[in-house]
């Protein structure tokens, strides 16, 4: 097994193994939210461009900010030369300009440590006009449960056997995932490690004030239905005051 750089060799076999076909309804959700007056989006770690191509097909401008050069070629793949894709680690936010908004999907604010959450949100809010929206996604608690319980994931998808093996501090609030394709459809075997985080929703909310954005609702996976206990993402929907 062949250990690589988190986001290289699984850029290509990304959206095969690790993505559910949920970007259409979510774009959808935020189409719906925003209504009139949003035309600008900025899409943090936007991967292959998944969204950022729900997004295009309704009209808005999109660019697209990833730490992943293999995933960001995957997006120019997607999304055609002219799209507008900054190689970037949060919180560096090397764009030009105000957007009307910015969203971060599937997990992605969850790669970031307390204090690189707090320095993000910050950097964002620098890149809002005023009144714009800011939308991502969180694990919640019951993720954290639910990770812990079920530690060892493994199946078969278009052709690349995979197992994915996380394991959880709860105290820490960390989880620690390697992703191993053990029998990729091309090419040799390989493994990549991650780190990702269990913010807390006190933390959340603190870092979301200290950037001056305020939180207009938080909601199960980007729809109409409140948070619960059994949630396992939670959509945060905030504005720049």
């Amino acid at each position: 097994m062949i250990p690589v750089e988190a986001y290289s060799r699984l850029a290509g076999v990304y959206d095969e193994i690790v993505v559910d076909p949920c970007h259409g309804r979510w774009a959808g959700f935020l189409d719906e939210l925003w209504e009139d007056g949003v035309g600008t989006v900025l899409d943090l770690c936007c991967g292959t461009g998944l969204l950022a191509a729900e997004l295009a097909r309704l009209g808005y401008r999109v660019t697209g900010v990833d730490a992943s050069g293999s995933m960001l070629e995957c997006a120019h793949r997607r999304l055609g030369d002219d799209a507008v894709l900054v190689r970037a680690t949060l919180p560096e936010l090397p764009v030009e300009g105000l957007f009307d908004a910015a969203v971060s999907t599937f997990d992605g604010f969850n790669y970031l440590s307390p204090d690189e959450l707090r320095e993000t949100l910050g950097a964002v809010a620098g890149r809002l006009r005023p009144g714009g929206w800011l939308v991502f996604d969180l694990h919640t608690d019951a993720m954290m449960a639910f990770t812990i319980e079920n530690p060892i994931v493994a199946g078969e998808s278009a052709g690349n056997g995979f197992v994915i093996e996380s394991a959880v501090d709860a105290a820490a609030r960390t989880c620690d995932t390697t992703i191993e394709v053990v029998r990729p459809r091309e090419g040799e075997p390989f493994s990549e490690s991650h780190r990702q985080y269990f913010h807390s929703d006190r933390d959340v909310r603190a870092a979301l004030a200290e950037a001056g954005l305020a939180v207009a609702e938080v909601c199960e996976e980007y729809s109409s239905r409140p948070l619960d206990s059994e949630s396992l993402r939670a959509t945060w929907i905030s504005r720049l005051s």
